[in-house]
């Protein structure tokens, strides 16, 4: 496919963090963008204010008559639509060239020296940080990301077409449609068992992932998979060690196949984002990017929005948004919190992301939610999927073993969060509970 001939790029669901993140790259390279999405969010209000046309009812009445000459359009959809999406049906049904997101981001990147991160868990904040190591290193990379960085308010930093970062993602096999030439596995935990059935198969679809990599793989040290190791403490090829806390920021050493680094300091929470760290800087350093300056540009690197991202920060009350969504992040979230905040009582409020998930993690998901000292529940995001008889938040709660536990309504979340004596506030979850977030704030703000 020749993108230069395509003139007309239309996005159906251009709200996702993904989705818009290749919106907005079009849009950059000055193609007419336009799309539909099912609900009004600030992702969709900054891309109208970039001049991308949006609305939010399905109806191919409301597609601007640009978008249907088939001879320049391209249509862009994501796996979260459902099949019976009228719009998208019209494309098909017209012979336009309709592909996924994972297939324009394969498209886009092929020509690229292509950095790929996969993995079931960190793939987001790994990738931000690599994306930010080498526009520091002015290499003049153009990076895809699945979060809005705080460096630069965006999910896309902009920069040529020669090199590229993405995150490749392993629902519906996306990353294979991907051509790698660094790529790293973080992390390769059961998930997506709707699409996969078992934890064999996904595995074995990482394993296909790597065998497309051309130059170099990294993996988490203990991965099935063979490549370059990363770790903490454990003999990995890139070794943290020495960790230490100092005033919130992590500080470790770095072991490397050809040498070593000290005092590598991040302004991240927990070990995982060690972790995340090392892993970016395996990357770039086997792209050829000296440890020096890799260590330079960890000491700006800011964060993502939703990523342990504190809304509230006082003595008496921290209020912290996380996108956490499985047992396995959530155990992190809540492994950092407890680390930072040891003697104060935590709160968490958690909307489950769908229902299939919570099915087939839900002692998992008891287990690590148990670990706060009280407990709100959201009904279940369902995104994608349709009910699952007996799978409800009802069922996950009393599951979940601690006594101060409840269900909540999002109309009465805010008075409940309002009424808790808990001085440190986690919200997370996956769904829409990140909108509700500036309300919770303010409202907390007032009553403090």
């Amino acid at each position: 496919m020749n993108l230069d001939n395509i003139h007309n790029v239309y996005f159906i669901g251009i709200g996702g963090i993904g989705m818009s993140a290749i919106a907005n790259y079009f849009k950059s390279n000055g193609k007419n963008v336009g799309g539909f999405d099912k609900t009004p969010t600030e992702i969709t209000t900054d891309l109208k204010n970039m001049g991308i046309q949006i609305h939010f009812e399905d109806a191919v009445a409301l597609i601007s008559d640009e978008f249907k000459n088939k001879s320049n359009t391209i249509v862009i959809y994501t796996p979260a639509v459902s099949k019976n999406h009228t719009e998208l049906n019209y494309f098909i049904n017209n012979d336009f060239t309709v592909l996924k997101r994972s297939e324009i981001l394969g498209e886009i990147t092929k020509n690229t020296f292509c950095f790929a991160v996969a993995g079931t868990h960190g793939k987001t904040t790994t990738s931000t940080i690599l994306g930010h190591v080498l526009k520091e290193a002015s290499t003049n990379a153009t990076s895809f990301l699945g979060g809005i960085s705080e460096n630069y308010n965006s999910n896309l930093i902009l920069g040529g077409s020669e090199i590229s970062v993405v995150e490749a993602d392993e629902f519906d096999r996306s990353f294979l449609k991907l051509s790698p030439t660094i790529a790293c596995i973080t992390s390769m935990d059961a998930d997506h068992l709707d699409i996969y059935g078992d934890h064999s198969a996904l595995e074995q679809s990482f394993k296909d992932f790597a065998a497309k990599v051309s130059k170099t793989l990294i993996v988490r040290k203990g991965l099935p998979v063979e490549g370059i190791t990363f770790g903490i403490e454990e003999q990995a090829d890139f070794d943290a060690q020495n960790i230490r806390i100092e005033n919130g920021a992590y500080i470790f050493d770095v072991k490397t196949p050809s040498e070593n680094i000290k005092n590598v300091k991040i302004n991240l929470p927990g070990k995982h984002n060690v972790l995340n760290a090392v892993a970016a800087l395996a990357m770039a350093n086997s792209f050829g990017i000296s440890l020096q300056v890799i260590a330079k540009a960890l000491l700006t690197f800011k964060g993502i929005k939703r990523r342990f991202s504190y809304r509230i920060n006082t003595e008496n009350l921290v209020l912290i948004d996380d996108y956490a969504h499985h047992p396995t992040e959530i155990n992190a979230v809540v492994s950092s919190v407890r680390e930072l905040y040891p003697t104060k009582k935590v709160l968490g409020v958690f909307q489950p992301h769908l229902y299939s998930r919570t099915r087939d993690f839900i002692d998992d998901f008891a287990a690590s939610l148990s670990e706060f000292d009280e407990l709100i529940l959201l009904d279940i995001y369902p995104a994608r999927e349709l009910p699952i008889a007996g799978v409800n938040s009802e069922w996950l709660l009393s599951k979940v073993s601690i006594e101060k536990k409840q269900i909540s309504t999002k109309e009465n979340l805010v008075e409940n969060i309002v009424k808790s004596q808990a001085q440190i506030i986690v919200i997370i979850g996956a769904g829409d509970i990140g909108e509700l977030v500036v309300n919770i704030k303010n409202n907390l703000t007032v009553e403090n």
